[in-house]
């Protein structure tokens, strides 16, 4: 490959292209170097490791992304029906991941699978990072959704955001499934559709009743019997010919 007069910015995209498809552990500070048209030593030189490297990629992504997350919020929280407030807080959070790849206000599509893969993985790495950016940005959504629906239990809103952000992955890795179990007649490439999907869903599910909370340690009380039925009994109820 020719080389890029900008070789920061070449490791960098780069970089997020490799990750975003083959995760972090199965590629190597060579691999990125050769889709980068770099040296090896430059990435040293600019990013110390692998590990700085993708430290460097989330965090030119997620302080725009959290940002514009933060000021749809807030624009949110000031709606007054219940329904179209959860609604928007839900689309606050979802679209600017759905925002295109060059747009670093939104975060990328190829950004989010790369965030997917990485947390397949359980890389530990990535955790802490995963920890320290976003931590802040979704406790402002959960109490923002606390005061919308004041009834649920946080533990059960974290639940059911932590859901979302499952499907959120899953929409952005693997979106031809969408399109191949509809038999064609959804297109899972459509981010307006996917994004109005997300929303629609999320909604539901934070609206749906609370679950029963059961203690497992707890053997749960047979339902009661009847009283057994003496031989004499059964015989008058079950006369033999």
């Amino acid at each position: 490959m020719t080389r890029n007069p900008n070789m920061r910015e070449a490791i960098l995209s780069a970089a997020e292209l490799l990750f975003s498809t083959h995760g972090f552990n199965a590629v190597s500070i060579r691999d990125i170097a050769l889709e980068a048209g770099a040296n090896p030593g430059s990435i040293t030189y600019h990013f110390k490791s692998k590990d700085g490297l993708l430290l460097e990629i989330y965090k030119r992504h997620c302080g725009p992304m959290n940002k514009r997350r933060i000021e749809l919020l807030v624009a949110a929280r000031r709606v007054r029906d219940v329904q179209d407030r959860l609604e928007a807080i839900a689309r606050a959070y979802v679209q600017p991941a759905f925002s295109s790849s060059s747009d670093l206000a939104g975060g990328g599509a190829r950004f989010t699978r790369l965030r997917a893969v990485m947390s397949a993985e359980g890389n530990a790495v990535v955790g802490r990072i995963i920890a320290e950016i976003f931590d802040d940005t979704t406790n402002a959504f959960i109490e923002a959704i606390e005061e919308s629906l004041p009834h649920l239990p946080r533990t059960t809103i974290v639940w059911r955001s932590q859901f979302l952000l499952g499907a959120l992955y899953y929409t952005l890795v693997s979106p031809e499934r969408v399109t191949r179990l509809s038999r064609g007649e959804a297109d899972g490439a459509d981010m307006a559709e996917a994004i109005e999907q997300l929303v629609a869903s999320t909604v539901a599910s934070l609206q749906a009743s609370d679950v029963d909370h059961i203690d497992s340690a707890s053997p749960r009380p047979k339902p009661a019997q009847p009283p057994a039925k003496s031989v004499a009994a059964k015989r008058k109820e079950n006369p033999v010919d």
